[in-house]
């Protein structure tokens, strides 16, 4: 694949039935777990630190994922991490955080460095998560900056897991396609 770039003879690695659109470009230590799926415009540097997502999860159109860079002040940076069955919406920038398992990153949200988001949450479109601020599990969180907005109806916390059942069934009729 022509999208997967080598950095200091790092490249990403890939589970099985994963999906990278063309367009999309993932340079260096990168992780991706099964039945992922990357969608167009997705840019993924994981040069300075590490980027891992989880099996089921998907990485929407124009999505930015980054990482921090260890320092003295900061010795293991801020790498990405994603769990499973994770929903990124389009435009995302994700930066150095921590993304537990089923949860829904509204289209433009911004994510950024040690942020730890909890399993069963739901970031609104257009929320930015500011640095250091842990999102608790089962909640709405939304706003600029996010703030905790009510519990997860049972309705929404069955949709996160369709959610990312549906980019599975999506990526594998693109796969098909190949």
């Amino acid at each position: 694949m022509k999208n997967l770039k080598s950095y200091k003879g790092i490249t990403p690695t890939l589970g099985k039935g994963v999906y990278i659109e063309e367009s999309a470009v993932l340079y260096g230590e990168i992780t991706l777990g099964d039945d992922v799926s990357i969608w167009p415009l997705v840019a993924a540097r994981g040069d300075v630190n590490t980027i891992s997502i989880g099996a089921r999860s998907n990485i929407q159109d124009g999505s930015v994922l980054h990482v921090t860079r260890r320092s003295p002040s900061n010795p293991n940076g801020y790498p990405l991490i994603i769990g499973e069955d994770v929903t990124v919406g389009h435009k995302a920038m994700l930066h150095g955080c921590q993304l537990g398992n089923r949860i829904l990153v509204g289209m433009g949200c911004v994510v950024m460095d040690g942020v730890v988001v909890e399993d069963d949450v739901i970031i609104g479109a257009g929320s930015v998560v500011p640095p250091n601020k842990r999102l608790e599990a089962g909640h709405l969180y939304v706003g600029n900056p996010a703030k905790l907005a009510r519990p997860l109806k049972e309705s929404e916390l069955t949709f996160l897991k369709v959610s990312s059942d549906n980019y599975v069934k999506l990526k594998n009729e693109y796969l098909g396609e190949l």
